[in-house]
């Protein structure tokens, strides 16, 4: 399911036209990615928890030639399911 089959089945469940589902899906990914910026944690009961995972910097290579190479540190969105989302799919 992609960004616009998302807007049209929640315009089509809540009663709204798609360009308010939109704004209303908009609006959600919006405040999720500012959360997440600030290092906070959003939860969502029955659904799942999204929240930011940090990897440490380290040493790597590179695949093609095997030469070392430094991986600095970096921050990354996470998405743990809820009890309920994990119930509803089994």
């Amino acid at each position: 399911m992609n960004k616009t089959e998302i807007i049209a089945a929640v315009a089509e469940k809540a009663g709204l036209s798609k360009k308010d589902s939109e704004k209303a899906l908009k609006a959600f990914t919006d405040t999720v990615a500012e959360e997440l910026a600030k290092g906070e944690k959003v939860q969502i009961v029955g659904f799942g928890t999204f929240e930011v995972s940090e990897r440490p910097a380290r040493d790597g290579h590179d695949p093609r030639t095997g030469a070392p190479m430094f991986i600095p540190a970096s921050k990354s969105p996470k998405f743990k399911a809820g009890k309920a989302l994990k119930e509803a799919l089994n």
